[in-house]
């Protein structure tokens, strides 16, 4: 097995285990707990991991697609759905508050809405 083959299977690890915090985040505040230690604790892992997780598809980026290497890209199934799911998953988790509230041009719409 490739070190790239090994690589791509430790993202997939790290994205698993934040779907299993994220899950359990989820059903701790469904169950109203969300002020417990335990939740405290999911919520710090999990930020950490994602992380993590997005530290290494940046990697993964800046290793594919180098100008200078003289490698083609390594686009095989796993690597489509990892940069496939990573795209999702920065639209999910972007600040999107922040650009609503500060943006002049959303503010006059809202005024006019």
């Amino acid at each position: 097995m490739s070190y790239f083959s090994k690589y791509v299977i430790l993202i997939i690890l790290v994205k698993v285990l934040f779907v299993i915090l994220a899950v359990s985040h989820l059903y701790l505040q469904f169950r109203h707990k969300s002020d417990s230690e335990t939740d405290k604790k999911i919520v710090y892992w999990k930020e950490r991991v994602e992380f993590v997780f997005i530290t290494l598809m940046s990697l993964l980026l800046i290793y594919l697609f180098n100008p200078r290497s003289t490698i083609d890209a390594k686009l095989d199934f796993e690597t489509k759905l990892l940069l496939y799911l990573f795209g999702f998953i920065l639209l999910i988790t972007a600040k999107w508050g922040l650009f609503f509230k500060e943006s002049k041009v959303f503010i006059k719409i809202q005024k006019v809405v």
